[in-house]
């Protein structure tokens, strides 16, 4: 019954945020039209790339498209999930992190419920849109295998960059002026994840290809797709290992927020 309640406190949280937005329709309207362009320029890109170079990294154009269109829907529903929580640093700053800390229900969901940003949604209506595109494009042979690949991909996609999002925002808890950090691998994430590894260095791939997971959004999956080796010869197999990559990152995740929260002092205002 306790449960339930709570669940409904932040689900009104979520409905006051959707009100507010959308009191304003022409305004609202402007705001996730603006939002859906971006992804169109963000796959436009691609297709600049590939006027002046028939292949990118040892890619064509096909497998790079899919691995651009997986990894924008992952990091599009990810950033209207969570992605309001880069302004945790602004909370802290201005002390308005200590009316959410009395208040009896868990502080991040609060922080989640409170920004929500439903103007985002057209951004994910647009990527959806742009993956279905992509896949009739690039049109693999559909087995059993790849069609779960194809539903799995997004989610641990998102679970994974929705946990890089709390765990760059947690960096406020020590540096106030922290978003530039998070952002490097958040924004930079996502940029990351949308072109083959193999454009890398073989420091940058380690460190965001594998020691992140980013090889896993895009990369990989894309490569069980549509049926491409791995020029850096990893096995089929670790385009499967995104669930657990999710998981581990969202326990460290945890673990900073935990350690965040207790390190926090409030500003005193």
């Amino acid at each position: 019954m306790a449960e339930r309640s709570v669940s409904r406190a932040y689900g009104r949280l979520v409905q006051a945020q959707i009100r507010s937005q959308t009191q304003y329709r022409t305004s609202f309207g402007v705001d996730v039209a603006s939002c859906a362009l971006s992804t169109l320029v963000e796959a436009a890109v691609v297709l600049v790339v590939f006027r002046v170079s028939p292949t990118v990294g040892g890619f064509g154009l096909r497998e790079v498209l899919v691995m651009s269109a997986l990894a924008v829907f992952a990091f599009d529903l990810a950033d209207l999930l969570v992605g309001n929580i880069e302004r945790l640093s602004l909370y802290v700053r201005k002390g308005m992190l200590d009316a959410i800390l009395v208040r009896p229900l868990r502080v991040l969901p609060q922080l989640l419920a409170t920004d929500f940003a439903l103007r985002r949604i057209g951004r994910v209506a647009q990527s959806s849109v742009l993956l279905a595109v992509v896949l009739v494009y690039a049109a693999p042979h559909w087995t059993p295998a790849r069609v779960l690949m194809l539903v799995l991909t997004p989610i641990a996609g998102c679970a994974l960059f929705a946990a890089v999002f709390v765990t760059g925002a947690c960096v406020a808890f020590w540096f106030v002026e922290s978003g530039e950090i998070a952002n490097a691998f958040t924004y930079g994430g996502k940029e990351f994840a949308r072109y083959p590894a193999t454009i890398y260095p073989g420091l940058l791939r380690r460190v965001f290809g594998y020691g992140v997971g980013l090889a896993l959004v895009g990369y990989h999956p894309a490569l069980f797709l549509t049926g491409h080796a791995d020029p850096l010869g990893g096995p089929d197999w670790l385009a499967w290992l995104s669930p657990a990559v999710a998981a581990f990152a969202w326990l460290i995740a945890l673990l900073m927020w935990r350690t965040g929260i207790r390190h926090y002092r409030s500003t005193g205002s």
